[in-house]
Order: structure tokens, then C-alpha cells, then sequence
């Protein structure tokens, strides 16, 4: 195949509508454009979101204000004091905090919070901690890991 023998796909190129040319082009008189009106004369026609005049969509509603986070990583929270649920010196683990009912699912982020009292040894390993969550684990003597 040479470069001159090279042609589009049958139904890729199209005549531009030539309007204007005749009323048996099937576009003669009023070219497509319909009778009078604002929409029928040049560079007529109206902006966009106006409403014939009624206060527009964009006016009624009340001012937005801030953003929402579309990378925001929600956690699953647990406050200490409902890791009683668990024997002393247990694994706490996503599946075990999602077995006991205190998480709704295994997939997401689950982070302890400080709220409440610890009174047994646990090793928790969530996602994350706080503070005060990490300090009370330790303060009885469990351990706190990462995953």
C-alpha cells in the first residue's frame, strides 16, 4: 500500500450542510433556523442556566461554602474502653474487633480512641491510634501495633 492510495472509511468525511442554498436543499428560506423569535436571528439566543427570566437555580440555592475531601480516608472508630470485651493478653485484630460487633466491616481503617478505661493487657494491632488510646493500652501493659 502507497501513501497516495490511502483514503478514509466509507461514512468518515461528510459535505458541511450548506444552508441558505434554496428550497430544494431541504435548508432554503428560513436555513434550518425555524420562523422570527430570538433564536432565529444572528448571535441570538440566551446564556447558559437562564430561565426565561425566573430567578435561576444557581440564585435560589443558598451559598456552598468550603469543600468536601474526595481522598478523605474514613475510619472505623473504637474506643478503648470497649476493648473489654476481650480476655486479657488477646490478639486484637480487624477480624476479631469485626467478629465481636464492635467494627460494622473488615475493610475499612479502624482507629482506637482514648475514650473510656483499659483494666487488661492487650496486644491490638489497628491502623491507628491516639494518644491517649496508645497511652492507656501501655499503661496496663499491653502493646500497640501498627498495620
Amino acid at each position: 500500500m502507497e501513501q497516495h492510495e490511502l483514503k478514509p472509511p466509507t461514512g468518515a468525511k461528510r459535505k458541511r450542510k450548506r444552508v441558505g442554498c434554496g428550497d430544494g436543499s431541504g435548508h432554503g428560506s428560513y436555513s434550518g433556523r425555524g420562523c422570527k423569535g430570538q433564536k432565529s436571528r444572528s448571535g441570538g439566543g440566551v446564556r447558559p442556566g437562564f430561565e426565561g427570566g425566573q430567578l435561576p437555580l444557581v440564585k435560589r440555592l443558598p451559598h456552598k461554602r468550603g469543600f468536601t475531601n474526595i481522598f478523605k480516608t474514613e475510619y472505623q472508630i473504637v474506643n478503648v474502653g470497649r476493648l473489654k470485651a476481650f480476655p486479657p493478653n488477646t490478639e486484637v485484630t480487624p477480624q476479631s474487633l469485626f467478629e465481636a460487633g464492635l467494627v460494622k466491616s473488615k475493610g475499612s481503617p479502624i482507629k482506637v480512641l482514648g475514650g473510656g478505661d483499659i483494666d487488661r493487657p492487650l496486644v491490638v494491632k489497628v491502623s491507628r491510634f491516639s494518644a491517649s488510646a496508645e497511652r492507656k493500652i501501655l499503661a496496663v501493659g499491653g502493646k500497640v501495633e501498627s498495620i
